[in-house]
């Protein structure tokens, strides 16, 4: 080694030479390009999709030109997750959710990818040729400029390769991105400082035989660069015990262990050399004939003599590409003992793959040095093993960190893997990315599911951005939530609408402040008196619904003309018995009872009209004002058994909701449905619902359901029909009760094996140190997740269910003044405290 010097400055020993047009040259006068790699979420990659992906990998690594290096390094380093409590003014509960999450430990996934071009002579090179070991690096040219264009060529084919996948998105790194800037630090600077942070500093580098150490961490080393250390057989991706189950396989790529599942900062790097395959399978013959001639004085030549055999025999029956791979976990820690258990982990990771964990104790220096963006060219040959190009794609990983949605508008769900906050948007950018053509949501999952947590969640998020919601309650599942909005702004908003006997819920369907009827609200009072007087299974001729329709269009003729007519049920049902009626009669083309029976209309109807057991229902002289409130809630349990009145006071909350949408131009409006829904899907209601669900889209709204009983679903034709087709969003909680009713649920949803695999993998492997319930979230058949749905103590007592704890918290915010907020924030402290 002619270099002696123990101490050594980074300048003398750096490997680079300059960044040109894009591409980082080396003093050797290897040229890389690099790019950021984008993979696909973590559990939601089925067995064929990794295989997509593996062969989309292969095509592009067919095209690079001879003594090209591909180098993937993955990159996982340990943060927390930083709360934002001074972004624009938070909610009381928002502001809850950060604390909550405040230093929550996360990995964070950033992928490199480089495509060197190198020449025979260097990627033949030893470690003893390494630039660490030479005390000069004079810049060399480059010779040969027509392989530079040809690699340039191959590259920019490699890329269109990978891009067209469905799966797998390359960039290019700019200048800035690599050698970074006065404000942000660039990739070598970090991997010089071992810091995904934005100001990484560099730091004092040892690198000895015993210990390389890059500031005060201290670096681990482990390596596959010999065939003995490999599995007897390697594949695209593997089953993950912990979240399949019986009917249904999740499944994770083959080098996961080595990625996301190692919780540690580590860098994981993946060489692939590609040399002159013939000249390599020439060298092998020569070989096998060597170890032949002497086989006769030692087994262990016959061996050798069968595997090099074995090898060209699969060379050249499949025509596979001969190639040298090497694959290594650099992990770090800045104490011994850490260091210690890091390096336990990382072992028992590699045997998790069916690899002999070996701890690299000999190269660490050497490797870490070859490991610098733009130095594969240094990388030392022995270290290396052949292999083809398939078995060793195999060692790539291919999944990441859940990503935030590039949208401002969302809700806060947290990835099921670490806890780590997501920014998610189901509504608006999956439309706009042509994933959905509705915001429609439809929601399953049993009671005990937290069902009503990820409703309460959702809505709670939705009001906050600015959106008008309505919900139809039969539960109680949101008083808290409406409570709580209501005492913060003083009443102008967080009406909660109850039905008693003491004071019934009233509406007046034939109100209008500037008496416009447009065709859609004659259309919701034809379908409201439709209901009225037909029952669920009594067919409906178009004579009945002709005639009724023109009643309706005459009284609103004459109410429109005559303004001392008081528009309400009362006057309706006069109209219809004492003008209609009698016009019918005089009619020169006869409509017999037979075909429209009035007679059996207003004696059905009578019950509404005054004097009759609901004439409340239909006349209210106060008007519910909902055009200007935002938070509205109409709980309506003590009236979900009965037949008559059910049905009605949901539909007409339905087209309230209506008026609402037509009237607020450019405002997102949400009707959420719990239970109620079933009272209405009949086979009347059925145009009705559809037309709700179809016209809510053009109205920048959305229409969502939430069921708990499976059983309805798959027998009720109106709600394939009307609800789940038109609701590009599903959404689904832990559905093990129905374990085995599953698979009538997947063919009424139209669900996938993938997102079957997905959902039955719901709360299988939930972390015992947090509280949380996860959910399933399907958009459009194209794009699905497990998300967790976790929130802070605050947001708990603001949306139980449990009798006990709302019961607690409703005395002592009454106690307070009415206080609610102040009473729960007091609670969650006493909680807190205990725990």
């Amino acid at each position: 080694m002619r270099n002696t010097s123990k101490i050594s400055t980074l300048e003398a020993k750096f490997p680079l030479l300059a960044v040109e047009h894009g591409c980082l040259v080396s003093k050797d006068a290897d040229l890389t390009i690099a790019f950021k790699l984008e993979l696909p979420e973590l559990f939601t990659v089925t067995e064929s999709e990794y295989e997509a992906m593996h062969s989309a990998w292969h095509k592009a690594i067919k095209v690079l030109p001879n003594y090209s290096i591909v180098h993937k390094q993955d990159w996982f380093i340990q943060e927390n997750y930083a709360p934002e409590l001074n972004k624009g003014e938070l909610s009381f509960l928002a502001r809850a959710s950060e604390r909550h999450f405040n230093e929550r430990p996360y990995l964070h996934h950033a992928v490199y990818l480089f495509l060197t071009q190198t020449t025979k002579k260097r990627m033949a090179q030893q470690s003893n040729f390494s630039a660490l070991c030479r005390g000069h690096l004079i810049p060399k040219d480059i010779e040969d400029k027509e392989a530079v264009a040809k690699f340039l060529e191959a590259v920019d084919q490699f890329e269109r390769i990978i891009n067209d996948s469905d799966h797998l998105r390359l960039t290019r790194m700019t200048e800035d991105e690599l050698i970074g800037t006065k404000e942000k630090t660039g990739l070598l600077d970090r991997y010089f400082s071992l810091s995904e942070h934005q100001h990484a500093s560099l730091e004092d580098i040892r690198l000895g035989a015993d210990l390389v150490r890059v500031g005060d961490q201290m670096l681990c080393l482990h390596t596959l660069s010999d065939t003995d250390d490999l599995p007897t057989s390697v594949h695209t991706d593997a089953r993950y015990e912990r979240l399949s189950t019986d009917r249904s396989d999740c499944r994770l790529s083959f080098a996961a262990p080595v990625g996301l599942l190692l919780s540690c900062n580590h860098i994981y790097n993946q060489y692939l050399f590609i040399e002159d395959s013939g000249a390599n399978l020439e060298r092998f013959e020569k070989q096998a004939r060597n170890m032949h001639s002497l086989a006769r004085y030692s087994r262990s030549n016959q061996i050798n003599e069968e595997w090099i055999q074995e090898y060209l025999n699969l060379a050249h029956s499949q025509g596979l590409t001969s190639i040298r791979a090497h694959f290594n976990v650099l992990a770090w820690s800045s104490d011994k003992e850490e260091l210690r258990q890091v390096k336990n982990d990382v072992g028992s990771a590699l045997a998790l793959m069916e690899c002999k964990p070996r701890h690299n104790t000999i190269d660490t220096a050497t490797l870490y040095w070859a490991g610098i963006p733009g130095n594969a060219g240094d990388f030392p040959a022995e270290e290396s093993f052949y292999t083809f190009i398939e078995p060793a794609l195999c060692f790539f990983t291919a999944e990441t960190n859940y990503k935030d949605s590039l949208s401002p508008f969302g809700i806060r769900m947290a990835d099921r893997l670490s806890g780590k906050p997501i920014h998610l948007d189901i509504s608006d950018l999956p439309m706009k990315k042509g994933i959905t053509t509705n915001r429609n949501k439809f929601i399953l999952g049993p009671s005990g599911s937290g069902k009503s947590f990820f409703t309460n969640h959702m809505v709670r998020q939705y009001y906050e951005q600015g959106a008008h919601v309505l919900l139809v309650d039969t539960g109680n599942s949101y008083q808290g939530l409406c409570e709580l909005i209501h005492r913060k702004t003083k009443g102008a908003d967080g009406v909660y609408f109850t039905y008693t006997d003491e004071s019934p819920i009233s509406f007046n369907p034939f109100y209008t402040d500037d008496y416009v009827f447009d065709v859609e609200k004659r259309e919701s009072i034809c379908t409201l008196l439709l209901t009225l007087w037909k029952s669920a299974d009594e067919p409906l001729t178009k004579t009945e619904a002709g005639e009724l329709g023109s009643a309706v269009n005459a009284y609103i003729e004459r109410i429109r003309a005559d303004h001392s007519i008081t528009p309400c049920f009362n006057t309706f049902y006069e109209y219809l018995r004492d003008v209609y009626r009698k016009e019918m009669e005089e009619r020169e083309i006869k409509v017999t009872l037979q075909d429209f029976n009035i007679n059996n209309l207003l004696t059905t109807l009578k019950q509404y009209y005054r004097g009759g057991r609901y004439d409340f229902l239909l006349n209210s002289t106060e008007n519910i004002d909902l055009l200007s409130k935002r938070f509205i809630v109409f709980e309506i349990d003590q009236v979900k058994d009965n037949k008559d009145l059910f049905p009605v006071v949901t539909i007409i909350i339905m087209e309230a909701f209506i008026n609402k949408m037509r009237r607020l131009k450019g405002i997102r409006k949400m009707i959420l449905i719990e239970e109620a829904w079933k009272a209405i899907a009949s086979a009347n209601m059925a145009d009705y619902i559809k037309y709700l669900y179809k016209t809510v889209r053009k109205y920048f709204g959305e229409a969502i359901v939430v069921t708990q009983e499976v059983d309805d679903i798959i027998q009720s034709p109106i709600v394939k029909e009307s609800i789940i087709n038109n609701s590009d969003c599903k959404i689904l909680l832990d559905q093990r009760k129905y374990m085995t009713k599953f698979d009538g649920i997947q063919a009424m949803l139209g669900l996938s094996e993938k997102e079957k695999s997905q959902i039955l993998s719901i709360n299988q492997n939930n972390d015992p140190h947090r509280l949380y319930k996860e959910v399933w979230i399907g958009l459009g058949g194209m794009q699905s997740a497990v998300y967790a749905t976790e929130v802070s103590l605050e947001e708990y007592l603001t949306y139980t269910t449990e009798e006990t704890e709302k019961v607690e918290v409703l005395r002592l915010a009454e106690q307070l003044g009415g206080d609610i907020e102040t009473a729960i924030r007091q609670l969650a402290r006493e909680k807190r405290h205990k725990e």
